[in-house]
């Protein structure tokens, strides 16, 4: 089980893993060790609740295919299990990121006092520009 929060959890046969040759520089170690990891998660075929997955669905994330498939890479360790931990936790925190509301935005209005100390500072201005000009006689 991968836990989420402390309500929400995803069984591990749900999430498919891979072991992948990490990429880029490394010697003979990164030739012949598969320690990378490649997660793959389908959300229509989860147990997640369906707010979750149409909210997941929405989410505008490159790891999300156009089928519903969330692919995590994770190679930044050497150790495999290191990079299975971290692919864990990035499943968790998108699914999290989802998982947030955002407070609806109250409308405020400038109090009276503001208005007039904008209009004071505008005159002010005013006055110290006009007093600049040239003075014709």
């Amino acid at each position: 089980m991968l836990t989420i929060t402390n309500n929400l959890s995803i069984p591990l046969h749900e999430i498919e893993l891979q072991s992948i040759r990490a990429q880029g520089a490394g010697g003979q170690h990164v030739n012949k060790v598969s320690s990378a990891i490649h997660l793959r998660f389908d959300i229509q075929a989860s147990s997640l609740p369906e707010l979750l997955k149409q909210r997941l669905l929405k989410l505008n994330d490159h790891r999300i295919s156009s089928d519903g498939v969330v692919v995590i890479k994770a190679q930044s360790f050497r150790s495999r299990q290191k990079n299975l931990d971290d692919a864990y936790a990035r499943l968790a925190q998108l699914i999290v990121a989802a998982n947030t509301t955002n407070k609806p935005r109250k409308k405020s209005r400038p109090s009276k006092s503001s208005k007039l100390k904008r209009m004071d500072s505008k005159t002010k201005h005013g006055r110290l520009k006009e007093s600049r000009r040239k003075v014709d006689y």
